[in-house]
């Protein structure tokens, strides 16, 4: 707020352009049938209930595909929804620490950065070669790399090139935060998880019951620099 020529209050400042007609997400959906043999559960229940192991074996299988559309999809995958202003390579290959201060320092409260496994690596060796070592951390029990206390996720959906390229991703999540968010139905009849449901199908002349398996998913950036990303990251040998 400051005061115009004629002493009059006047707004000063950067304004964020109002879109009249902002992009609609349509929720993406992995299906499988789940086929159990009435024999199976009948005879084989004990000690474990073989339905419900199955069904926890079909839905980890749902949710690893999930995560690979989340990062691949062309529709609405993070890597083909970062910003162009958000796309960065990198400075000679392999990833080194001044790649992910450049990727760190282009937005505020960047919750993690997500890499395959062998860009990890290759940013251990850059490290070394740096004579830098990174912190560890805890994050659900399980040790991490951080850098500047930022987590380093494993994510082996994230693809790798014939030349053996890939890219690191760092994000801001969270919708307080207007970062990067996942999407699913607020609720689904015959809901087991949420954005998950399983439904019967019914039971075939040879005794196999069958169950629709169903999630449903998308994923939305916010705002353009929640989400950025490392191109050209040369993962070596």
């Amino acid at each position: 707020l400051s005061a115009g020529h004629d002493g009059e209050p006047t707004l000063s400042g950067t304004y964020v352009d109002y879109d009249p007609s902002p992009r609609e997400y349509d929720l993406a959906v992995a299906q499988t049938v789940l086929r159990v043999h009435n024999r199976v559960t009948d005879l084989y229940n004990q000690p474990m209930n073989q339905l419900e192991q199955q069904l926890r074996l079909t839905v980890e299988a749902l949710r690893e595909r999930q995560e690979h559309e989340l990062v691949n999809n062309t529709d609405f995958g993070l890597l083909h929804n970062t910003d162009l202003k958000q796309r960065l390579t990198t400075r000679t290959g392999p990833p080194t620490p001044l790649d992910m201060d450049d990727l760190l320092c282009r937005r505020r409260k960047t919750k993690f950065f997500l890499a395959h496994p062998r860009a990890i690596a290759a940013f251990g060796r850059e490290c070394t070669r740096a004579r830098i070592y990174p912190d560890t951390a805890i994050l659900d029990g399980k040790r991490v790399h951080t850098w500047r206390g930022v987590p380093i996720l494993p994510c082996d959906k994230i693809p790798i090139t014939d030349t053996g390229t890939t890219s690191i991703l760092a994000m801001r999540t969270g919708e307080d935060d207007a970062g990067v968010i996942g999407l699913r139905p607020k609720s689904l009849p015959d809901e087991y998880q949420p954005g998950l449901n399983v439904r019967f199908m019914g039971i075939s002349d040879r005794a196999v019951t069958s169950y629709l398996v169903s999630a449903y998913h998308s994923a939305a950036v916010l705002v353009p620099d929640a989400l950025g990303v490392l191109d050209h990251v040369e993962t070596g040998s």
